[in-house]
């Protein structure tokens, strides 16, 4: 395998060719290997769609680029997945390795795009999907009905309760995905977009809405966010009242939603862990 810098180099080139209008009549086996090559970095963990400096998570551009390119460069093509004839642009991730590494991943539904990375010790419920540019970290639960979207960051020990939301993002390149990070459990019916970013640690209550358009009214540090859960927090949903509910049509007042984060409480804390250590003791086949 390359460097990062070369490929980094090679994928910028393809890029410009791609914005000089050089792709009318399609790619080559040339551009097809990089983008080959480029998919096994992302799925090894050799890079990433998103990287944490200095406390702030930023995007990488280029990671982006690569995975435009992808969709771009390549031709709808025929693949199999146990009976089922599939038509897209990539074929699946190939999943032989879960076993050696102790990651589990049931079957009727259990999909992984190529270019996404899942690490070890982690468990992925039938039906769910996981796009391409995503991460699973080691040791985190994707649950049954969960999506997880493009470049998503999901850190380690995470729990994505049942009917979870993990939004993507492409474009614009240089918006950061959402990042989830390690240690956070999210209850069943969440749903986490544009970039939001839960702190670690962090436990999310059933069905609440996370995205930058929501405040979160921060009860510990008395202040509001937008964007951004803290860790070692406590969130769920409310409805704060609106400036809507002076007008003559909203007899009782009016209400929109928000997110109210607080402290992490002990009963809370203990709960998630005996959920934690049930996981972990299941069978491993």
């Amino acid at each position: 395998m390359e460097s990062d810098s070369e490929l980094r180099r090679r994928i910028e080139r393809l890029w410009a060719r791609r914005e000089a209008g050089e792709f009318d009549e399609g790619s080559g086996i040339e551009e097809l290997t990089v983008l080959d090559e480029f998919l096994t970095a992302l799925e090894k963990d050799e890079i990433r769609a998103a990287e944490r400096v200095d406390g702030e998570w930023r995007a990488q551009p280029w990671v982006k680029h690569g995975i435009l390119l992808n969709f771009t460069l390549r031709e709808i093509s025929g693949y199999e997945y146990g009976d089922t004839t599939y038509n897209d642009v990539m074929p699946l991730a190939e999943t032989a390795t879960f076993r050696a590494r102790g990651t589990r991943n049931t079957p009727d539904g259990t999909v992984v795009r190529r270019g996404a990375r899942v690490g070890s010790d982690a468990i992925l419920m039938s039906p769910s999907f996981v796009n391409v540019g995503a991460r699973i970290g080691d040791g985190s639960l994707v649950d049954s009905c969960t999506t997880v979207g493009s470049c998503a960051q999901i850190g380690a020990n995470v729990k994505l309760g049942a009917n979870t939301l993990i939004g993507g993002v492409l474009e614009p390149v240089e918006d950061a995905p959402v990042v989830i990070e390690d240690g956070v459990s999210l209850g069943a019916g969440c749903r986490v977009t544009s970039g939001f970013v839960v702190g670690e640690n962090t436990v999310v209550g059933e069905n609440t809405l996370l995205t930058p358009r929501l405040p979160v009214y921060d009860l510990v540090d008395e202040t509001i966010r937008y964007g951004r859960l803290p860790p070692e927090s406590r969130a769920f949903a409310r409805y704060v009242k609106s400036s809507v509910g002076d007008h003559e049509l909203f007899e009782g007042g009016a209400y929109k939603p928000a997110v109210v984060a607080t402290e992490l409480g002990q009963e809370t804390l203990a709960a998630t862990e005996r959920e934690q250590a049930l996981r972990k003791s299941g069978p491993t086949d």
